[in-house]
């Protein structure tokens, strides 16, 4: 069979990363389309695919709406060349018109419920659209809701084990309390008109959570000239795990919360809108904490807190009880992929 996957984010290389070895060891024929974003380029040659880039990503209504129609236009001619059998893509924004003008079954992924617009050119076109079931929103078209979340695609036991010598990349050491800091470019179609941490705030919270523990910064783009000295400087393949062995992840990326989840790390999630998963994962699990935006100052506390009385194996048996109830999604993703019901 012939596979087209496309990539719109650096998350989505590791949400089809396993199906992607996994087909091709098996004789298909798989072609991954990318959008150029933040650090997908260099994360594709880090991991060893060829990903045809077309599309760069930028801020603003008009340069989202370029980008789309010339995205469209270049994976017309692609999909017209290549003849897939199946199309798959996170969000399929680009994709799934395509897909359904040229009769290919395109299948699409997707948590982010706040996506309005993406999603109203993706969810009607879409032969079917898979949701975790804590999604938030109705979806008026064919869709199935599955119990897991995205990062079990590449952090489930079965496919993911932390290597422990990027602790002495980054000169840490077994065991020791550090934090890792993720603020975002909110750069992103779903983020228009939406901001993130203060000034003032991100220095506090780097301050405050400095008293127990080095703390590394995760950014999207520039960083305050006073915490630069903080900028996490790594291979970004081994970014997962680092995570592993951290004792919070503190931010704005939904992605990097959950991706603690899954391994037992604790996460304080600051956002305006939220998200389903990272709702139920606090609910449910106790192992995000979501605060708005006027709520900062609590965020704050909440991580001081954490790291004030850190247990290590309290976390850790959280991430496994979440592990052992959700289903094994890089397993659905094959499944889907082949067109094939899955329980």
């Amino acid at each position: 069979m012939k596979f087209l996957i496309d990539l719109q984010h650096p998350a989505h290389l590791h949400f089809f990363r396993n199906l992607i070895l996994r087909l091709m060891g098996e004789g298909h024929e798989v072609v991954v389309t990318g959008r150029d974003k933040d650090i997908l380029r260099e994360l594709s040659r880090t991991v060893g695919f060829q990903v045809a880039f077309f599309g760069v990503a930028r801020k603003g209504v008009l340069n989202l709406a370029t980008e789309f129609i010339y995205r469209q236009w270049h994976l017309f001619k692609v999909v017209r060349n290549f003849e897939p059998d199946v199309m798959m893509a996170i969000a399929g924004t680009y994709i799934s018109i395509v897909g359904k003008l040229m009769r290919i079954p395109t299948y699409v992924f997707y948590d982010t419920e706040h996506a309005t617009l993406s999603n109203l050119l993706s969810y009607p076109f879409a032969r079917c659209i898979y949701v975790p079931k804590c999604y938030k929103n109705e979806i008026r078209w064919n869709h199935i809701r599955y119990n897991g979340y995205h990062e079990l695609a590449y952090l489930h036991p079965k496919y993911f084990t932390p290597d422990k010598s990027v602790l002495e990349k980054i000169g840490l050491n077994t065991g020791e309390v550090f934090s890792i800091v993720r603020f975002v470019g909110w750069g992103a179609a779903h983020d228009i008109g939406l901001t993130g941490f203060t000034h003032a705030n991100k220095l506090r919270a780097i301050e405050e959570l400095s008293r127990y523990g080095r703390v590394l910064i995760s950014c999207e783009g520039d960083l305050p000239d006073e915490l630069e000295e903080y900028r996490l400087h790594l291979d970004v393949s081994r970014i997962h795990s680092l995570m592993a062995f951290s004792s919070l992840i503190f931010g704005e990326s939904a992605t990097m919360c959950s991706e603690g989840a899954v391994l037992g790390v604790p996460g304080i999630y600051v956002d305006p809108i939220g998200r389903g998963y990272t709702d139920e994962q606090e609910r449910d699990y106790g192992l995000v904490f979501n605060f708005t935006n006027e709520q900062q100052d609590e965020a704050i506390s909440k991580g001081v807190e954490i790291l004030s009385s850190f247990q290590r194996e309290e976390w850790q048996a959280r991430g496994k009880r979440l592990v052992e109830e959700k289903i094994d999604v890089g397993e659905m993703l094959y499944r889907v992929a082949m067109e094939r019901p899955f329980a």
